[in-house]
């Protein structure tokens, strides 16, 4: 399948898709993922590694976070070059009030939006999907 460029094409067919476990954003000291830990993404900085957890797993490690996530993944496969699609679905869920945190990875974008209120976020992008489909 080949990547979606068109802006157009990529929100109307966004088919955002919310897991069903909550995540959390947590940091750690050194450049390792501490063992035992199996994190869906990571980010180093220079004041610690992010981990990117299933909020049990980070519970059962010990492990601080402030921030609890529902994770929606859009099923269009974007290109990592393709422009405007941050941007546009991004102002919409900021028109909601709804913050999002956004990782790529190489076939998606995948939000990470306040997991209570998660489902509000799908119905926010399907309604801009809906849209820019009529457009």
């Amino acid at each position: 399948m080949m990547a979606e460029r068109d802006l157009g094409r990529l929100l109307s067919g966004m088919r955002p898709e919310l897991l069903d476990e909550r995540y959390v954003f947590t940091t750690v000291e050194g450049a390792e993922v501490p063992a035992g830990l199996r994190p869906a993404a990571t980010v180093r900085e220079p004041e610690g590694l992010t981990l990117v957890l299933r909020q049990e797993e980070a519970d059962a490690a010990g492990l601080p976070y402030d921030y609890v996530a529902g994770w929606i993944t859009l099923r269009v496969h974007s290109a990592l070059d393709a422009v405007g699609l941050t941007g546009a679905f991004a102002a919409e869920l900021a028109a909601h009030g709804l913050s999002c945190n956004v990782i790529a990875g190489y076939h998606h974008d995948h939000l990470f939006v306040a997991a209570d209120r998660a489902a509000e976020a799908v119905a926010v992008l399907e309604e801009l999907a809906a849209r820019s489909a009529r457009d």
